[in-house]
């Protein structure tokens, strides 16, 4: 895909590799000079990352724990089974 860079060094990423990334107005990437090629790398946002804080509160390890032992069994049950 092909696209023109404005005399400001400006680029506009097309739609369907934005969507496909998920790059929203204002989101981050990343450019790396490979020495060959620029690669640009989508960063996750911020904001996402931040509104993930506190998601576990009130769970303590050991009700983790349980819930994996108990995955754990189900696994092993559907495997007896198959």
């Amino acid at each position: 895909m092909t696209v023109t860079v404005s005399a400001k060094g400006q680029m506009v990423i097309p739609a369907p590799i934005r969507k496909k990334y998920g790059i929203r107005k204002n989101s981050s990437v990343e450019l790396i000079d490979t020495g060959e090629e620029i690669v640009i790398i989508p960063l996750p946002d911020r904001d996402s990352f931040n509104a993930s804080r506190g998601i576990l509160k009130g769970v303590s390890t050991k009700d983790l724990i349980k819930s994996r032992r108990a995955e754990r069994i189900g696994e092993k049950r559907k495997e007896k089974r198959a």
